[in-house]
């Protein structure tokens, strides 16, 4: 791989964004809305609730770590949305650009704008509603991390989609994430869910990150085990999610479907 053709898929994107203040204003007010609105819940929570629990870290925590997935996701998917948009596929993959280096380049994409969100809502949620991350100690890096890597493995699985399935299938990609929150216990432990949910959930690294948040939040002992499940799932399906688009792209290539992609949909 070479790096001049991963920052060249990102810097389009960035000139893009600085053509267009539509494309930079999602970056903060998404995030800012949900920050808001949750820290307000949860103010509310404190204030009404007759037990000793502060909702501050266990709620807004949860949703801050799950914006930031959700972000990443988007990122990685908004980033091939471009192409799409603008029919640029022949004259992408007509160069030498290798696959490894238009993923490296989206991902890339997607780390840095997902940075600046984290940076909007750690703004927000510090500084207008207290939250101290400090409660959840140095868990906080891996926690981020794990949510990192299985975000990118989603928005690269939901880019193959719409390669596979054309620009039409871009709907399959954005409700992903709110499919998968009822699963991985987001806001409630996982014991509440019945057992086929918990098989499923068993599989998705997000559901090992906000039980061992909660874990700790409760005061119990570092989940080493778990997060190191976790961190297996993740790589696991992120190299599988690779792979996907790499077949898909290849099966693009032989039947002549990037050709066609000036369609709605493409078979």
């Amino acid at each position: 791989m070479k790096l001049s053709r991963i920052w060249a898929i990102a810097l389009r994107i960035f000139y893009l964004m600085r053509g267009s203040p539509a494309r930079i204003l999602p970056l903060f007010v998404w995030v800012g809305i949900d920050i808001l609105l949750w820290g307000f819940i949860t103010k509310f929570l404190n204030q009404v609730a007759s037990s000793t629990m502060n909702f501050v870290p266990v709620l807004l925590g949860a949703v801050l770590l799950w914006d930031f997935f959700t972000r990443v996701m988007h990122g990685v998917a908004t980033s091939f949305f471009e192409d799409v948009w603008s029919r640029n596929f022949l004259n992408v993959f007509a160069s030498p650009l290798r696959i490894s280096e238009y993923l490296s380049g989206l991902v890339l994409t997607s780390v840095i704008t997902s940075l600046v969100g984290l940076g909007v809502m750690l703004a927000l949620a510090t500084g207008v509603f207290g939250l101290s991350f400090f409660v959840y100690g140095a868990l906080l890096l891996p926690f981020f991390l794990l949510l990192l890597i299985f975000g990118i493995a989603l928005g690269i699985v939901g880019t193959a989609l719409v390669l596979r399935f054309g620009p039409a299938a871009e709907w399959f990609v954005w409700p992903i994430p709110a499919l998968l929150s009822p699963f991985v216990g987001v806001f409630y432990p996982l014991s509440t869910l019945p057992k086929w949910m918990q098989l499923i959930s068993a599989v998705l690294p997000p559901s090992y990150v906000f039980e061992s948040m909660r874990g700790i939040l409760a005061g119990q002992p570092l989940p080493g085990s778990q997060l190191a499940i976790a961190a297996l799932l993740a790589f696991a399906e992120l190299a599988l999610a690779c792979w996907f688009f790499a077949y898909v792209y290849r099966y693009a290539v032989r039947t002549g479907l990037l050709a066609r992609y000036s369609s709605e949909t493409a078979s």
